[in-house]
């Protein structure tokens, strides 16, 4: 099996994930990995700050919790990896992190909304990779 972390996903991924809506609530398990320092566009405000790739995402997940929450979702589940319990992988993720949403339209527009336009850089800088498993009940 390969496993490969991404930052952004693909076109073929949101074309899917956009296809055959089928209306009902999701939840996101996103399996975190975190660059061991920030990186900042050179023309952002935050560029060249000594901090963690860990500390710029947790400024976007306090932001990211509150757009989830005005659109009718939660925040579930947040913690810390400590180690594989069963099975095989080359590199642990940092933190799984689980998100539900009243639908999937509800993540595109948190997605390309003006508020999560805003707060996205310190994901894009704290990343250096994840995997986000759409989940139904």
């Amino acid at each position: 099996m390969k496993v490969e972390n991404a930052v952004m996903p693909t076109e073929a991924q949101l074309k899917g994930f956009s296809e055959n809506d089928h209306g009902n609530a999701i939840s996101m398990v996103n399996l975190l990995k975190f660059r061991e320092k920030a990186e900042y566009p050179e023309d952002h405000e935050w560029h060249g700050k000594d901090m963690s790739g860990a500390e710029a995402y947790a400024l976007y997940s306090d932001g990211i919790r509150k757009i989830i929450e005005g659109l009718g979702g939660e925040m579930r589940f947040g913690g810390k990896v400590e180690r594989l319990m069963l099975g095989e992988v080359e590199e642990l993720w940092d933190v799984v992190a689980i998100a539900k949403y009243p639908n999937r339209q509800a993540m595109f527009e948190m997605m390309f909304s003006p508020e999560y336009a805003e707060i996205a850089v310190h994901r894009e800088a704290g990343l250096a990779g994840q995997l986000n498993i759409e989940t139904t009940e």
